[in-house]
């Protein structure tokens, strides 16, 4: 079972990222506008169970956050069982301004070796926090792709972190298209686990200082991966769209190479924002029935750090959803857990980026 227990995780993290010793380029990021406080919007809060009966404790919260998380696993497909050693492979060596960089070859399911990754060690005696960047293909996280700014792992590794480099295919049907049962973005959220392990085997990491980021789809995986696997101490997304919303065609999780994929379709829905023509299908069409949405994934990360690096998908009014994780870590006896900075545009900035790397070093070197 991948449900943790609150109070284990409140132990841990007790000592980690307190709210009183945020730096100051972080302060104004973790309160939401004075206009948006307090403010939950339309969505169902995480603190009533399916029941309706009310969460008012830890450890009703242990118990709901474990309702929510059977739910998530059990309508995008139960993960296969974690590798407790992934295979994990150095390849070509390269030194790059105090870092030695691997291109690496890493078990991320049964069956399944990745070799679009790279591994960043910065210099110096570890053990090292460290920071799964996942993306499209490795190479942008390490400064070596087209996109600028979006070298989260370089720059990570520049401020003293390993980390490690992830490219990854959206439409990814684990094993095949005919047996798939699982949610392409879950079943990425399951590599980046897997990857966690493997950064957890090294030994210059420490294993309980682990996080994940990305940009875009990137950001949907980094924010999937750290809901669904607790292990991950913190997590930060790069405006992928933190919530459904069927205005915006880039926050696209009706896709079936995200959470609409449908195995007893022949011929998967044509990509684009649902409608009468082309409604929505698999767990995506459920969920909106339901009136689930993605707060209920950030609600799982409390008490662990969330960060949101917005841009033009993610604006400020995505506060009325991240509202309910600040009211979810405040039941558990934390304040400013979850954060939130905002640009115009979807490209991350200079300025977006180094509060981005400032959260890794609150949340992971205290």
């Amino acid at each position: 079972m991948r449900a943790s227990i609150v109070g284990l995780l409140t132990v841990a993290f007790a000592s980690a990222a307190r709210a009183d010793d945020l730096p100051a380029s972080l302060v104004p990021y973790f309160q939401p506008p004075a206009a948006l406080a307090g403010d939950l919007g339309s969505y169902r809060t995480p603190l009533k169970f399916d029941d309706g009966s009310p969460v008012r404790t830890a450890a009703d919260w242990s118990k709901r956050r474990t309702e929510i998380l059977n739910y998530w696993n059990r309508e995008l497909g139960e993960w296969p069982a974690l590798i407790a050693k992934p295979k994990f492979e150095l390849g070509t060596k390269e030194r790059r301004e105090g870092i030695t960089q691997y291109a690496i070859k890493v078990e991320t399911a049964p069956g399944r070796i990745v070799d679009d990754a790279y591994l960043l060690v910065p210099d110096g005696k570890g053990p090292f926090p460290a920071v799964v960047v996942v993306f499209y293909e490795a190479k942008t996280g390490v400064g070596l792709g087209k996109s600028p700014r979006r070298d989260f792992a370089l720059q990570l590794a520049k401020r003293g972190f390993v980390a490690l480099s992830l490219g990854g295919n959206p439409s990814t049907f684990y094993p095949t298209v005919e047996k798939c049962r699982i949610q392409p973005l879950s079943f990425h959220a399951y590599e980046a686990a897997n990857c966690h392990s493997a950064l957890a085997n090294l030994p210059y990491v420490d294993a309980k200082r682990i996080g994940v980021v990305g940009h875009s789809y990137g950001g949907k995986w980094s924010m999937f991966a750290g809901a669904l696997y607790e292990k991950f101490a913190c997590a930060a997304t790069s405006d992928p769209g933190i919530v459904f919303d069927e205005k915006r065609g880039n926050v696209n999780y009706w896709e079936p190479w995200y959470l609409g994929f449908d195995p007893a379709l022949k011929v998967q829905r044509k990509a684009g924002i649902p409608s009468e023509k082309n409604p929505r299908t698999g767990p995506y069409k459920k969920m909106m029935a339901e009136g689930r949405d993605l707060h209920e994934l950030h609600a799982l990360m409390a008490p662990r750090p969330l960060f949101v690096s917005g841009g033009s998908e993610d604006k400020a009014e995505r506060w009325k959803a991240l509202n309910h994780a600040v009211a979810v870590n405040k039941l558990l006896g934390y304040d400013r857990r979850v954060g939130m900075t905002t640009r115009p545009a979807h490209d991350p900035t200079d300025e977006s980026n180094a509060r981005l790397c400032d959260f890794f070093e609150w949340a992971l070197k205290r």
